[in-house]
C-alpha cells in the first residue's frame, strides 16, 4: 500500500514531473491556466510530502480571480474537497504551518481586492479543517470567534460563485 502522504488526490489534476513554483510565476492570476497550474502544483507538492506547501498552492487557486462561470470550474471545482482531503490524509497533526491558524489569519486579516470573497472562502476552509482535524490548536494570541457553518454558508451565498455554498456544504458533509 502506498504511504498516504504520497497517495494521489482524486480531486486534483495529474501532475507534471519536476514542477516548481515557477509553474505559477509567469501566469496572470486571473487566468484559467493559473488556476489549473496552482491545482496541479499543489498536487505535486502533496505527492512529494509537502502538505503545508500543497495547501498554500491550493489556496492560490482558491483565491484566483476567475469569472464565476469560468469553464474550468466545471471540470475542476474550487479546491475545497482537495484541501479537506489533504488535511484529513496528512499523517499527523504536525503540519509545517498550522493550517487552522493560517486560515484563521486569512479570514480575519485579508485586505484589498475581493476581500469579502477571500475571507468567506478562508472561513469555509477553516471549517473543513476544523471538521477533520479538531485537535489542531487555534491561535491563542489572537483569539477569534469562528463562525458557525450556517454563517459561512450565508457568506458564500452572498460573496461566492453561483453554487459555491452548495459545493462547500457537500464537501463539509462528506
Amino acid at each position: 500500500m502506498t504511504d498516504p502522504i504520497h497517495r494521489p488526490c482524486r480531486y486534483l489534476p495529474i501532475v507534471e514531473p519536476g514542477m516548481t513554483h515557477k509553474a505559477l510565476t509567469s501566469l496572470p492570476k486571473n487566468s484559467p491556466h493559473f488556476y489549473f497550474k496552482a491545482l496541479q502544483y499543489g498536487h505535486y507538492l502533496w505527492q512529494h510530502g509537502h502538505a503545508g506547501r500543497a495547501m498554500l498552492a491550493l489556496t492560490r487557486a482558491l483565491y484566483a480571480d476567475l469569472p464565476p462561470h469560468a469553464p474550468i470550474l466545471k471540470h475542476w471545482p474550487l479546491p475545497y474537497a482537495a484541501l479537506r482531503w489533504i488535511a484529513a490524509y496528512h499523517s499527523s497533526d504536525n503540519f509545517p504551518g498550522n493550517p487552522r491558524v493560517s486560515f484563521q489569519h486569512q479570514a480575519t486579516r485579508l485586505r484589498g481586492k475581493r476581500e469579502a470573497l477571500r475571507r468567506a472562502r478562508a472561513w469555509a476552509v477553516l471549517a473543513l479543517i476544523r471538521e477533520v482535524r479538531p485537535s489542531l490548536p487555534v491561535d491563542l494570541k489572537n483569539p477569534v470567534v469562528e463562525p458557525p457553518s450556517e454563517q459561512i454558508h450565508e457568506l458564500l451565498m452572498i460573496h461566492g460563485n453561483p453554487g459555491e455554498a452548495a459545493l462547500w456544504e457537500r464537501v463539509l458533509k462528506s
